[in-house]
C-alpha cells in the first residue's frame, strides 16, 4: 500500500515539503510532484525520486528561500547529480548537501555565464587529500557541461569536491577549510625554511599533505602516531634541519588547533621532509 503524506508547502512543480509520521517534515523531489498541488492535499511517498530531511531550521529556511531563484530544470538536474554522487561514493550523503551544493552550483553557473574567473588556492591540497571526492566532482562538472553547455573553471571542481567530502564525513565546510588553510600554511613554512619550491604533483608532496591531514585528525582524536624514542634520537642526529623544521610545524599546529600535538609526529614529519629535500 502506498504511503500518503499531507503536503505542508509546495516549493515548485518538482519540490514539496510534506508531513511525515516519523520524521515530522520531509522534502520530496520528483518530476511534476508539486504540479497543481496545494497545501493540505495528499501525495504518494512513492512518487518522489528523492527524499531528504531538513531537521535544521536554518537550512530549511535557506532551502525554501533559495528555490524561487533557481530554474526548476536545475532542481530536477540537481537530483540526478546527487544520485550520481551517492552512487559513486557508495554511501548516503548528509542531508545538508541538498542546500549547500544546490546553492553553490547555482551561483557557479551564474559566475560562468558572466565569465567571472577566480582561483582556488587549495586546489592541489584538495586533490591530494580527497582524490575520490575530486574524481566524482570532475564527473559532476562534466555532467553540467553535457547537460547545460557550461564550462566550469578547475577551481569549481575543488569546491564541489569539498562539498562532497563534507557530506560523506559530516564535517562542516568551515572546519574542512580551516584544516586545508593550516596545511597550506605548513607547506609554505617548509618551502620558506628549506628555500625550495615543492612539486605539487610529486608523490612526496602527496605523502606530506596526507600525513599532515592525518596528524590533524589524530590531534582531535587524541591518538598517538607511535612511541619511537630511539628512532627520534637517530633522526635528530642524522637530519637536524628536517627534525627542527618538523617541530616548528608542530608548534604552528598546536597554536592554530589549540590542542597538544603528540611528540611522535616529529618522527614521521622528519621522514617526509627528508624525502622532499633530498629530491629537491
Amino acid at each position: 500500500m502506498e504511503q500518503q503524506l499531507k503536503i505542508k508547502k509546495v516549493l515548485n512543480n518538482n519540490v514539496i515539503i510534506a508531513a511525515h509520521p516519523s520524521y515530522e517534515e520531509v522534502v520530496l523531489i520528483g518530476k511534476g510532484i508539486g504540479f497543481n498541488k496545494s497545501k493540505g492535499e495528499e501525495v504518494s511517498f512513492d512518487k518522489a525520486d528523492k527524499t531528504f530531511l531538513l531537521s535544521n531550521e536554518q537550512e530549511k529556511e535557506q532551502y525554501v528561500n533559495l528555490l524561487p531563484h533557481i530554474d526548476e530544470a536545475l532542481i530536477d538536474f540537481m537530483n540526478d547529480i546527487l544520485l550520481h554522487i551517492e552512487a559513486r561514493m557508495g554511501q548516503e550523503l548528509n542531508q545538508h548537501i541538498h542546500v549547500a551544493l544546490t546553492d553553490h552550483i547555482a551561483f557557479a553557473i551564474n559566475r560562468a555565464k558572466k565569465e567571472m574567473q577566480f582561483t582556488n588556492p587549495f586546489l592541489f591540497e584538495i586533490e591530494s587529500l580527497y582524490p575520490k571526492e575530486y574524481q566524482v566532482a570532475t564527473e559532476v562538472v562534466t555532467m553540467i557541461y553535457d547537460q547545460m553547455g557550461i564550462h566550469f573553471p578547475e577551481g569549481e571542481t575543488g569546491f564541489i569536491a569539498l562539498h562532497i567530502h563534507s557530506a560523506v564525513t559530516d564535517k562542516t565546510l568551515r572546519e574542512i577549510n580551516r584544516h586545508n588553510q593550516l596545511i597550506t600554511r605548513l607547506v609554505g613554512i617548509v618551502e620558506d625554511t628549506m628555500d625550495i619550491e615543492i612539486d605539487k604533483k610529486s608523490v612526496d608532496y602527496h605523502r606530506l599533505v596526507q600525513h599532515l591531514h592525518r596528524a590533524i585528525d589524530r590531534v582531535y582524536q587524541g591518538e598517538s602516531a607511535g612511541d619511537e624514542i630511539r628512532l627520534a634520537e637517530m633522526l635528530k642526529q642524522e637530519y637536524p634541519v628536517c627534525y627542527n623544521l618538523a617541530w616548528k610545524l608542530i608548534k604552528v599546529m598546536q597554536k592554530q588547533l589549540n590542542k597538544p600535538v603528540d611528540e611522535s609526529e616529529a618522527i614521521y614529519l622528519t621522514i617526509h621532509l627528508q624525502r622532499l629535500t633530498h629530491k629537491s
